[in-house]
């Protein structure tokens, strides 16, 4: 017997592999040679020479597509593992033809095989895992081999965006930015309940930052640069 939940993410998959603004390589497909858009996204996605963001762990799409709706003068991407997740994101840009997002399904881990140095403009982690326990750390997406991937792919003057619900990764990131030397640009940690917070960090809300905010959990956001 096959559980509803299972149905639907079946008919996600197969959804996805429609939607023209989705693309899934293979982790071999990566790794073993040159994936054909790493260095092409401007050229054979976009078809433009705006700045490229990305969005990593996008989960459903919704910042994603909101951050391109906001911004039309930028190309988004968000990428996650779960293909499920972000089908609501991809199937809400292909209803509303919008060509400047697009969303891709493969580990953080595997960013330099997907885009090529310099190719980013900004990125976006929005509420990831804190992977608290110490055997952890090396999934955290701000320790030091996570930043020096998004290093190798971003700009010289890249911009690289933390928001999240975790006080203890806003400190864990934080205290790695001072100590590494990096450049912290802004650092809040109550975006909601503070004058002067970014207005593209609180005019736009995930579903699960909006239940955080019903139980008046403090969001926390940095800004910085790697240096």
């Amino acid at each position: 017997m096959i559980l509803v939940g299972s149905k639907n993410k079946l008919k996600r998959f197969k959804e996805n592999e429609s939607f023209h603004n989705v693309f899934q390589p293979s982790r071999e497909e990566l790794v073993a040679s040159r994936y054909e858009f790493k260095g092409n996204w401007h050229q054979k996605v976009f078809k433009n020479t705006k700045p490229i963001v990305l969005e990593l762990g996008c989960g459903k799409g919704e910042y994603s597509v909101e951050l391109a709706k906001k911004y039309p003068h930028k190309n988004f991407i968000g990428i996650d593992i779960k293909g499920a997740r972000f089908w609501r994101g991809a199937k809400t840009a292909v209803e509303e033809s919008m060509s400047n997002v697009a969303f891709i399904r493969a580990q953080i881990e595997l960013i330099e095989y997907l885009f090529d140095d310099n190719e980013i403009d900004e990125i976006w982690i929005t509420f990831p895992d804190p992977q608290i326990k110490y055997k952890r750390t090396k999934h955290r997406m701000t320790n030091t081999v996570f930043l020096k991937r998004y290093k190798k792919i971003l700009k010289p003057d890249g911009i690289v965006n933390l928001k999240t619900d975790s006080e203890f990764m806003h400190g864990y990131t934080l205290g790695l930015l001072h100590g590494e030397g990096h450049e912290i640009l802004y650092s809040n940690h109550d975006v909601y309940h503070q004058e002067g917070s970014p207005e593209e960090v609180t005019s736009i809300q995930t579903y699960y930052e909006g239940q955080y905010l019903k139980d008046d959990k403090a969001i926390t956001y940095i800004r910085f640069k790697i240096k």
